[in-house]
């Protein structure tokens, strides 16, 4: 019975196909927020080896973060994970911001300036006007279906708790709501929103945030 063992690291210390070139590409790619196979490819390498490479830095993360003594047989590899992650998040940091700008409207989509003689004191007036856009609530839905699935989801169900919200009053439809209640929940739902303590995967938003 053979036993397979792993292939020997050529010397000079990294491994023949994660040359520092393909590191650079790998997380240059990544920082754009494109997909894995496409990051690969711009990189020359196959979606299976930069995955196999991910796989053996996280674990390597994995095992330092819980206290286990680094092996420097992984070194690249955890490198490699490392900045890779830290560029995604980075992209879709920015794709956040950008969602979050067009949610709330007001960006310059055209300047027109023109020039005019002032009929009173005979003065050339230039004049600036700004074409912006509205606020879009299709972004705000965008960010609420995927940054909370659970309550705002396409599979969530949505339902009116009524229970907690004050003593329906006597006479009253049984099935009445309390839209003051309402009203403040929904104030405190987004605030959480727009001030989010931490992404689904666990980082921390900076204050500007966001997978």
């Amino acid at each position: 019975m053979s036993t397979r063992r792993k292939p020997r690291r050529p010397k000079g210390g990294r491994p023949r196909l994660l040359s520092e070139e393909v590191e650079a590409r790998l997380v240059a790619a990544s920082r754009t927020g494109v997909a894995v196979e496409l990051a690969a490819e711009m990189a020359g390498v196959s979606r299976s080896t930069f995955l196999a490479w991910m796989a053996r830095g996280r674990a390597e993360v994995d095992a330092r973060e819980e206290g286990q003594k680094p092996d420097p047989a992984e070194e690249e590899y955890a490198d490699l994970f490392e900045k890779v992650r830290a560029a995604r998040a980075t992209a879709a940091a920015r794709a956040m911001m950008n969602i979050r700008r067009v949610a709330d409207g007001g960006i310059v989509t055209k300047v027109t300036t023109r020039r005019f003689r002032d009929s009173v004191t005979g003065e050339i007036v230039e004049e600036t006007v700004e074409d912006r856009t509205a606020p879009d609530w299709r972004a705000d839905a965008w960010y609420l279906e995927r940054q909370h699935r659970e309550h705002y989801g396409k599979d969530a169900v949505i339902a009116v708790e009524i229970n907690g919200l004050g003593d329906v009053p006597a006479g009253a439809d049984e099935g009445a709501v309390d839209l003051a209640a309402l009203a403040e929940r929904l104030d405190r739902s987004l605030f959480a929103v727009e001030f989010p303590s931490e992404l689904e995967d666990g980082s921390v938003v900076d204050a500007e945030v966001v997978d």
